[in-house]
């Protein structure tokens, strides 16, 4: 007996360990590997062309340098989120266009990128002109990137709550529902409201983060119904393990070493850090493919757990069959 609790115990450390180790991982090698990779980058003007090929060759696949036929183009690719910022070109010297409402990291990067685009033996570089600004109460997008987790972990909370609590597959959709909605509304009464951490109207804001409450309880509880216990750790892990590091929502996708950049867009926290920056900061551009996202990661939840439901129904209804023959 004991020899069995030693090796069990001895099994158990080291599974924490490693999970241990896998978690600094995760939460470390994202961020200390953050550069530019293929950041999209407007040029404009008559030097455009000779602004591109320094930034190629003196950053090569640092930028995905595209042209705009004037300054007004750049402002409005800006605007879109086709581009993080944009270099203008004319007689009397470049201008730096940034968005950092879109990613104050790669702002601040352009800011630097500026000076460097300065002639040797002149003072001081470009102006930069922030053309959509991150909140005035946020401007370093500290707030916002904090934002993320909390909805991930309290959406991962009710999930377990509810797979515990709540026996019928049909009233956990309806807690799942009811959770969304309220958390929804609460998160973003304190972020836009007593924070002012995000612009833009209020029931929007809401509603994107009801939708990534949504997508994220109604996954793993989901899971838990199709596949037990095991499906609720593995939706917990992937959701809180690879989903927030690769967020992006301190940084951008395309700062994070590929292709980790593009998988952290496809799962919840990643797409719910998009789509809230697309609807608090840029008048829902570049919206549509994180809600798709958010929309399908919810629909994948409630189908497992309407599949979970049916099965337990069905088992149910054979162990009710068997009684009378045993009997």
């Amino acid at each position: 007996m004991r020899s069995s609790l030693a090796r069990r115990a001895a099994g158990v450390a080291v599974a924490a360990a490693l999970l241990q180790l896998i978690m600094i991982t995760a939460f470390t090698w994202p961020a200390a590997r953050v550069a530019p990779r293929d950041v999209p980058v407007v040029v404009t003007g008559p030097q455009a062309a000779a602004v591109a090929e320094r930034l190629d060759s003196e950053r090569p696949g640092a930028f995905d340098v595209r042209t705009r036929r004037d300054e007004a183009g750049a402002r409005a690719a800006l605007a879109d989120r086709e581009a993080y910022g944009a270099i203008v070109t004319s007689p009397s010297g470049p201008k730096v266009l940034t968005a950092s409402a879109a990613s104050p990291a790669v702002a601040q990067q352009l800011g630097a990128l500026a000076q460097g685009l300065a002639q040797r033996g002149t003072a001081p570089g470009p102006p930069v002109q922030d053309v959509v600004a991150a909140d005035s109460d946020d401007p370093r997008g500290a707030g916002f990137g904090s934002l993320v987790l909390p909805l991930i972990m309290s959406g991962l909370a009710a999930a377990v709550l509810l797979t515990f609590a709540i026996p019928a597959a049909a009233w956990r959709a309806a807690g799942v529902v009811l959770f969304a909605v309220l958390g929804g509304l609460g998160a973003a009464g304190i972020a836009h409201g007593w924070l002012s951490l995000l612009p833009g109207p209020y029931l929007a804001l809401a509603g994107v983060m009801s939708l990534t409450i949504l997508a994220v309880t109604g996954t793993v509880t989901g899971l838990a119904a199709a596949f037990g216990r095991p499906g609720l750790g593995v939706g917990a892990l992937t959701l809180l393990l690879l989903g927030n590091p690769l967020s992006a929502a301190t940084s951008a996708p395309e700062l994070l070493p590929q292709p980790w950049g593009d998988l952290g867009q496809i799962l919840p926290p990643g797409a719910a850090a998009t789509l809230l920056r697309s609807v608090a900061f840029f008048d829902g551009a570049g919206a549509a493919g994180p809600l798709a996202i958010l929309v399908a990661w919810a629909a994948a939840g409630f189908a497992l757990l309407a599949a979970g439901g049916l099965r337990g129904r069905t088992r149910n209804e054979a162990a009710t069959d068997r009684e009378p023959a045993l009997a």
